[in-house]
């Protein structure tokens, strides 16, 4: 295994990064690829700029997007219960730690059974992990973090996660759903590898549904989620050179409920060609035509499970809120 070297970093706290990480495909490149081929798309991965992340945190607090919050409200009823079920010492890792502000609730729940705790969050943006680490660190004498800044995909290829004690691993935010079945196996796969015999799996992942709940948590009345989607457009604007005219796109999602996926889009109100020379591209729209920006898988439990059983997980345990909108579903590696 190729080192890692630490950067800054308090006493309790390191960020790790590849030394000789692989090439991954620049902003520019990604958006010129799905603007050049039709049906247009673009990666929902360039959401999160700085404007992007503050938006989806509001999103977070509409009445109609209930998966933050019940899935909050199920980590808080069962955490305890989920810790309880691994002997200790526990190490946690999470996958796109982001701001781990749910995460707190599995700190704290492992924190009662065992005096300390090693935390290894895994997300693309340094910034975000120095920024909830050394909050943590910070709140936390008991704990501490081992970051990783990258993609959880070629770190977990490239076997960069250094755990020692039996591991929880958390995947929330139904952040699963995001991608298209093909790629859900292989990140399964990847965490079958890493993860020992013994060692658990949560994940939390939205519920299929009536289409008009599903809609709304996607579309809300107030446009706060058509402003996220179109502040996309206008990164492209402000980093690329682009020219979108962004009161020229609306906002749709629809639920398709043959394949069990929410598709997000940006339609095109007239015809119209869009020059983007940071990306070296120029595309013609034609009035309606689409830009997919997002698919939003949903899942059924048994369906979550027969995902990812061949990778050597079984089911310990789903928790789901009354309503029956949100799982978490616990798993061990066999």
């Amino acid at each position: 295994m190729l080192p890692i070297n630490p950067v800054a970093g308090a006493a309790r706290f390191a960020l790790y990064r590849d030394p000789h990480p692989a090439r991954v495909a620049s902003f520019a490149e990604d958006v010129g690829r799905g603007l050049s081929m039709r049906p247009y798309s673009l990666m929902p991965k360039y959401f999160y700029d700085d404007l992007g992340s503050a938006l989806f945190e509001a999103i977070t607090h509409l009445p109609e997007y209930y998966l933050t919050r019940v899935e909050r409200d199920l980590l808080a009823t069962y955490g305890s219960q989920i810790v309880a079920t691994f002997d200790e010492p526990l190490e946690l890792v999470e996958l796109g730690s982001g701001s781990a502000s749910k995460t707190r609730v599995i700190i704290d729940a492992i924190l009662r059974r065992q005096d300390t705790l090693t935390f290894h969050p895994i997300d693309i943006s340094p910034d975000a992990l120095i920024e909830s680490s050394t909050a943590l660190v910070a709140a936390i004498d008991a704990l501490r973090v081992r970051a990783y800044a990258g993609d959880y995909f070629t770190l977990l290829r490239a076997q960069r996660i250094e755990a020692h004690g039996r591991v929880l691993a958390l995947y929330l935010g139904s952040n699963i759903g995001n991608f298209e079945p093909a790629q859900a196996r292989e990140l399964f796969g990847l965490l079958g590898e890493m993860l020992k015999p013994g060692d658990g799996l949560l994940i939390g992942y939205d519920l299929k549904k009536d289409a008009s709940v599903l809609e709304l948590a996607y579309d809300d009345p107030t446009g706060v989620t058509a402003a996220f989607n179109k502040n996309l457009l206008a990164r492209i604007n402000r980093e690329l050179g682009g020219d979108f005219d962004l009161r020229a796109f609306s906002f749709c999602a629809r639920y398709d409920a043959r394949d069990g996926v929410v598709r997000s889009f940006l339609r095109a109100d007239r015809p119209m060609t869009v020059h983007v020379p940071g990306a070296g591209i120029d595309a013609e729209f034609e009035g309606g035509e689409t830009i997919h920006m997002e698919s939003s898988y949903k899942f059924q439990r048994d369906e979550m499970i027969a995902l990812v059983m061949p990778y050597g997980f079984v089911e310990r345990r789903t928790f789901t809120d009354t309503a029956g909108r949100y799982a978490l579903s616990l798993l061990i590696r066999a």
